[in-house]
């Protein structure tokens, strides 16, 4: 996959936006979802260092082939397998959060991604040093088929978000 392959939607860098799921682009279903995932300075980093890494999709259960082991970039390109899926899933970094209070990253659909959209996966850490999981993203499906199977599509959408949301809980046999 070449870095250079187009997104497969307009709306580059829409996951920044706090109003998403109220005024989500035309077309598109949005979801924002947040955890808490407990408090301090080495929960912060770990959680932090797990979404910069794909770690936590890895620890979601899908499969990551990323373009280096470091911490990724923008524009890197990952091809995931996502459970029996015989196909590649591509997507490419649009941007990357590296902030005092927020560390994290969005990818982009590229071409042979079975939905167009994105996805935010951002760690925060609040006042009073609690650190959160945010999960946010809008999507549709790319093709007549995913269409016709939407309801699979979207429950597929909503475990994997789960999985997302608890692959960072302390206990939860990650590392973080």
């Amino acid at each position: 996959m070449r870095t250079g392959d187009a997104f497969t939607y307009e709306e580059i860098g829409a996951t920044r936006r706090d109003d998403l799921v109220e005024r989500p682009p035309r077309g598109y279903r949005a979801i924002d979802r947040r955890v808490r995932l407990g408090e301090g300075d080495d929960l912060w980093r770990a959680a932090g260092d797990a979404v910069v890494t794909w770690d936590i999709q890895r620890r979601s259960g899908i499969r990551v082939s990323a373009p280096h082991g470091g911490e990724l970039r923008p524009d890197d390109v990952a091809i995931m397998r996502i459970g029996l899926w015989p196909r590649d899933v591509p997507a490419r970094v649009v941007y990357v959060v590296d902030e005092p209070r927020a560390r994290g990253f969005a990818y982009g659909t590229l071409r042979r991604h079975p939905e167009r959209g994105e996805e935010l996966f951002l760690v925060e850490r609040d006042d009073d040093g609690s650190v959160w999981l945010r999960i946010r993203a809008f999507s549709r499906p790319a093709s007549w088929l995913f269409w016709a199977s939407y309801p699979a599509v979207l429950l597929m959408q909503r475990i994997y978000t789960d999985r997302y949301l608890r692959a960072l809980m302390p206990g939860s046999g990650g590392r973080a």
